[in-house]
Formats: structure tokens, C-alpha cells, sequence
């Protein structure tokens, strides 16, 4: 028996990605937050939320992770401290749907975050676009069998390419917020998911 669950477009989605001091959820800093919403089915950039975020002194910041996203200590010594922005983030996701490229990674960090500055975690459902382009390439192959199947493209700008999305830049949380975004809205296309619990 299904549960109850509200039509997709009747839920506010909050796009959310971070850059991190490096992979470890356990040590690394979480460095930028970006995140958008999806209302009604629409990307809503006026109401997009982005801020740095200052480490704290026992938080790792590697080399590899400055390459990579470009900031380095000076960019961030006086942005908000974590727990500041974290309100934030929690106040804008409360009663909506959290939706992340690759939960494992950014739901880690958010949860760890919040544990480390001693908010409650608010445990918001979540929407993951990795999820959804295996259930999509699994699907894709259920309809054809016929050629052999491939492994799902799982990086975000090579599974953006895929469904015919352009380039953007990477490594800047608010730009791969809106990115995720755009898949989210592909994606849920592509499923035919005519209900939250499809997507979820």
C-alpha cells in the first residue's frame, strides 16, 4: 500500500551544494554553501542563498581542495562562523525537500556539521540526482534491452552533458546548486515521477 504523498510540484525542493576542505566528512571544513529553490516546478534564482564559511581551528583544508575550488584561508578567515550559516540553511529547508548531487558526501558533512556546533539536525527528506540517474539509466535499459547496458554517467557535469544540459563552471557551491537543480528537473522528467515519494 502507498503512502500518502503530495504531488511533486507541490513541494518546495532546496538544491544545496558545499565546498569542503577536502573528502572526509569527518575532518574536512566546510568551506561555502549554496543552495536554490524549486518551487512549483521552477528554479527560483532571486531567492538563492550562498555564503562562505569560516573554518573551525581543528577543521582540515587541504591543498588538493584549494585547487580544486580556488579558495584559500584568507577567503574565508572572515566569513560567517558554521553555525551561523547552518541556521540559515535550516530555517530556508525547514518543511522542504533537501536535493543533493551524491547524498553520501553532502548530507554527511551537513549532519556532521551540525553535530559539531550542537544543532539538532532537522533530518529533512532527501532527494538525491545520483539516485535518480541510476533509477533512470535502469529504466532507460527495462525499455530497451537490446543494447548492453552502460554504467550511469554519476559525475554531475558529464550526467548534465548527457541529458543535454549545458557546461557550467564548477567548484562554486551556488552555480552546482542551480546545476543540481537543472538535473533534479531533468530527471524528474525523464521518471515520470508524478509524486513525492517517486523521487525520494
Amino acid at each position: 500500500m502507498f503512502f500518502a504523498s503530495p504531488r511533486w510540484e507541490e513541494v518546495t525542493y532546496w538544491s544545496v551544494d558545499l565546498e569542503t576542505g577536502g573528502l572526509d566528512a569527518t575532518s574536512a571544513a566546510l568551506l561555502s554553501v549554496g543552495m536554490v529553490p524549486v518551487r512549483a516546478g521552477t528554479i527560483r534564482l532571486g531567492e538563492a542563498f550562498q555564503s562562505l564559511v569560516r573554518p573551525r581551528p581543528e577543521d582540515d583544508f587541504s591543498h588538493d581542495s584549494m585547487r580544486a575550488h580556488q579558495l584559500v584561508p584568507s577567503d574565508v578567515n572572515e566569513a560567517p562562523a558554521l553555525e551561523v550559516v547552518l541556521r540559515e540553511v535550516d530555517r530556508r529547508l525547514e518543511g522542504g525537500v533537501l536535493v543533493v548531487h551524491q547524498a553520501s558526501l553532502d548530507v554527511t558533512f551537513l549532519r556532521r556539521a551540525h553535530a559539531a556546533t550542537g544543532l539538532r539536525w532537522p533530518r529533512p527528506r532527501v532527494v538525491d540526482t545520483v539516485d535518480l540517474i541510476v533509477r533512470a539509466s535502469h529504466r532507460s535499459h527495462f525499455i530497451d534491452p537490446s543494447p548492453a547496458p552502460l554504467e550511469p554517467l554519476l559525475n554531475l557535469a558529464a550526467a548534465r552533458r548527457h541529458y543535454g544540459l549545458p557546461d557550467y563552471g564548477s567548484h562554486d557551491a551556488l552555480t552546482d546548486a542551480v546545476a543540481t537543480a537543472e538535473l533534479f528537473l531533468v530527471l524528474r522528467r525523464t521518471l515520470g515521477a508524478r509524486r513525492l515519494r517517486e523521487l525520494v
